[in-house]
């Protein structure tokens, strides 16, 4: 092991029994939100730190059986060390390449409820058929898992297809394996309205986006530029002899509101901060939502049929994800939900990607 990836799981043992003296205070109980949030530092630490435990114990053990397996005298007591070095060697490997991965950046989505969008593309009426047996398909893979499905807005075909479905998937880790269902997905199959048997092409795309949390207005009293002044009525006339209407301006954005319907200074304080917060919300909802669309078209791509990240193909009875070159012969399966060896087959190509890129 490199000296800089040494140094860097030593500071975070030495943060793992800081953690840990946090929480054996009695005082933490006290502080509910702070209490979370070291308890929450606690589990990503300690299976970092546990592992470098191992791995410092495998390294001293081999380093043990090479040394006295150099000064053993019985031939085969001195081989019987030399193999505890070498299967504590590959155990080293091992351990230094878990270390690797469990400190890659997580993606602070992946915790997250989701929303899937799937929606019928090149195809006509076929395409909508296969939006809906995709759809049928996430919610059996729900099942699998213990999550909860919410359906959201559904356009049918006339065909009993699909145009378009949004749901929610609610549950422990959804987006971290949902995730992968990103893009156009191609069936080849031979529709039902076909006399002559032969195999059409169609495309549904699915779109997988982070459920977005709560956006909420923090308003710091250093970016709010307040003013007074006196309530004017019909005809610019005043209506009151005090400065009890409120101009409030946030500084940042230059959003500024007023209120003089009040004839307190504070309530129409308090009403323009209202304003104020429903104001920048909107704003910041406005860019949220433009970063989701901006990451669905992203996702969805064209919805032509030369695009696809995994083509089911019913007559050869089989699935090929096509960004890892993985082929399952067991459609009606995946058609049931069971797509974990595609997300374990993506989520093992992912991480060898970022670890060559020394991510």
């Amino acid at each position: 092991m490199e000296a800089a990836l040494a140094d860097r799981l030593s500071e975070l043992a030495a943060a793992h029994d800081d953690v840990l003296a946090q929480l054996a205070d009695p005082d933490l109980l006290a502080d509910q939100s702070r209490y979370t949030e070291v308890a929450r530092r606690h589990s990503e630490l300690k299976q970092i730190v546990d592992a470098f435990h191992a791995y410092q114990a495998a390294e001293q053990e081999r380093d043990d059986a090479r040394e006295m397996a150099a000064g053993e005298e019985d031939a085969e007591m001195a081989a019987y060390l030399r193999g505890v070095a070498e299967a504590r060697d590959a155990e080293i490997h091992k351990i230094e390449r878990e270390l690797r991965l469990l400190l890659l950046p997580k993606d602070p989505n992946d915790q997250k409820d989701v929303i899937m969008e799937i929606r019928a593309a090149a195809g006509g009426d076929e395409a909508a058929l296969w939006g809906a047996d995709l759809y049928r398909m996430y919610q059996r893979y729900a099942e699998r898992h213990g999550w909860a499905v919410e359906p959201m807005d559904t356009s049918w075909a006339d065909g009993g297809g699909i145009k378009q479905a949004t749901f929610a998937v609610k549950g422990k880790g959804a987006y971290s394996m949902l995730k992968w269902e990103a893009g156009p997905h191609r069936v080849q199959r031979v529709p039902d309205t076909e006399s002559s048997g032969r195999v059409h092409t169609s495309i549904a795309t699915v779109a997988v986006l982070p459920e977005a949390e709560d956006v909420e207005v923090d308003l710091h009293e250093n970016d709010l530029e307040i003013d007074t002044f006196r309530a004017r009525g019909p005809g610019g006339q005043s209506v009151n002899t005090t400065d009890s209407a409120v101009r409030i301006t946030h500084v940042p954005t230059g959003v500024s509101v007023s209120c003089q319907d009040e004839k307190s200074q504070l309530q129409n304080k308090l009403k323009a901060m209202r304003v104020l917060r429903a104001r920048l919300y909107q704003m910041q909802l406005d860019a949220q939502l433009d970063e989701i669309a901006a990451n669905r078209k992203a996702q969805v791509g064209s919805g032509e049929r030369a695009e696809k990240i995994r083509t089911y193909n019913y007559r050869e009875n089989r699935v090929t994800d096509h960004r890892v070159g993985l082929t399952i012969k067991r459609l009606p399966d995946i058609l049931e939900g069971d797509l974990d060896e595609f997300h374990e087959a993506l989520l093992a190509d992912d991480e060898a990607r970022r670890l060559a890129e020394g991510q």
